[in-house]
């Protein structure tokens, strides 16, 4: 069944960065991170164009040394000659002023900056050297993102806030000093960016927590402040399904209350694992919530002592697999088939009737059924198939609907 009654989104600015717009109403964007030394140009240009093809609307590069800022151009001319051209992000700490400053190639070549306030310099520098990147985001046009983090808040608004609390005739407790002082070096940051020139709508904030409870109450706070967009992430989710219920979790609430304009899903990978897994969660997030679909989805029931064969297992693993792999070519191909719905269901029970709400659903003989597969077809049973090699059928049959359903020239 479709989902149709998402949640009002909160009106923000749109932020154009590149090809792709950010608030305003546009679909939520999904964005990565590399993780490979950007000055490493080949291994970075994989990453980027493996984090693309997974449907990365945007990838953010760190640039933290000359080598990283003279590899940038390089990075975007080899993509572009792959017919990649997913915008790349700067992500620049301490030292961001200068190599803007000294690399203008590298400033050209990134469609976005990322500025951490609590990074920029210290005491009298903090604030030349901040208004150094923006006079650049300015003179290039590019929009910024204002990052703050609660591991490197700026330890000047902390002090001052907390200084300020302590005299106070009923003080705060320190988790909301916190997430207030997080709030005002955002927004204050926000505020000097447009006083130096840089436009309302070439600003996207965060406020960064590693805290499920922490990072919903700091945007709830954040969101209440203004109309500027906002990228969601939960910093330092960890990994593996801690990083990704952490990060759900708290995305899930705050997108439902309609805060959000543009997601990251910080994952660690385990090791050997590919950056991909980030993407397709922060899509999973956003397509289990109705918000936008990215590939065709598999339902498959969780197995009981019904269902003693692990054939369904195996089909529903292979079937999302392949949907998921051909959709860099499906995109083009064949449009709408991202909300395509597959079951792959394991007996009798339920099997049937979730067949019949998806476009084309199996359900495998469970312990004691009789070894047949009904495949239902748009909610019409059209087959019964048999034998050993059910699963194999059962793809060609999937192959063949997605060629009648979204086949150019077809008329769907």
């Amino acid at each position: 069944m479709s989902q149709t009654n998402t949640p009002q989104r909160r009106q923000t600015l749109p932020v154009t960065v590149g090809s792709v717009t950010i608030g305003g109403g546009a679909p939520i964007v999904v964005q990565s991170m590399t993780n490979t030394d950007t000055a490493d140009i080949d291994a970075t240009v994989r990453q980027v164009a493996e984090l693309a093809r997974a449907g990365s609307e945007m990838v953010r590069l760190t640039v933290n040394h000359e080598s990283a800022a003279r590899a940038v151009p390089a990075i975007r001319e080899a993509l572009e000659a792959q017919g990649c051209h997913v915008p790349l992000v700067g992500d620049f700490h301490f030292n961001g002023h200068r190599l803007l400053t000294d690399y203008p190639e590298c400033a050209l070549a990134l469609a976005k900056y990322r500025i951490n306030p609590g990074n920029v310099g210290k005491g009298e520098k903090k604030d030349s050297q901040f208004a150094t990147m923006i006079e650049l985001a300015c003179r290039y046009d590019r929009p910024v993102r204002i990052g703050v983090n609660w591991g490197s808040l700026d330890q000047e608004v902390v002090a001052r806030m907390m200084d300020e609390n302590a005299r106070a005739s009923q003080p705060k407790d320190s988790d909301q000093i916190m997430y207030e002082a997080m709030v005002e070096s955002a927004i204050g940051s926000a505020e000097r960016a447009v006083q130096l020139g840089l436009p309302k709508d070439h600003i996207i904030l965060s406020c960064k927590m590693s805290g499920v409870q922490d990072l919903i109450r700091v945007y709830r706070m954040l969101a209440a402040r203004g109309d500027y967009a906002l990228h969601l992430g939960l910093t330092e989710a960890g990994m593996g399904s801690k990083g990704i219920v952490a990060s759900t979790a708290a995305l899930a609430v705050l997108l439902q209350e309609g805060i959000g304009d543009t997601i990251r899903v910080s994952l660690t990978p385990e090791p050997g694992e590919s950056r991909t897994r980030e993407v397709v969660v922060a899509q999973e997030i956003l397509q289990s919530m109705g918000f936008r679909s990215f590939a065709p989805m598999v339902t498959a029931c969780p197995g009981c002592g019904r269902t003693t064969s692990d054939t369904f297992q195996h089909l529903a693993k292979d079937i999302q697999g392949y949907l998921r792999e051909q959709m860099p070519v499906w995109r083009t191909q064949y449009p709408g088939i991202e909300t395509m719905q597959v079951a792959v269901m394991g007996c009798v029970v339920n099997g049937p009737g979730e067949s019949k709400h998806a476009n084309i659903g199996i359900s495998l003989p469970g312990s004691g059924e009789r070894p047949a597969a009904p495949v239902y077809v748009d909610g019409e049973k059209v087959a019964t198939l048999k034998g050993e090699g059910i699963a194999e059928q059962f793809k060609r049959m999937v192959d063949e609907y997605i060629e009648s359903r979204y086949g150019r020239g077809t008329g769907a």
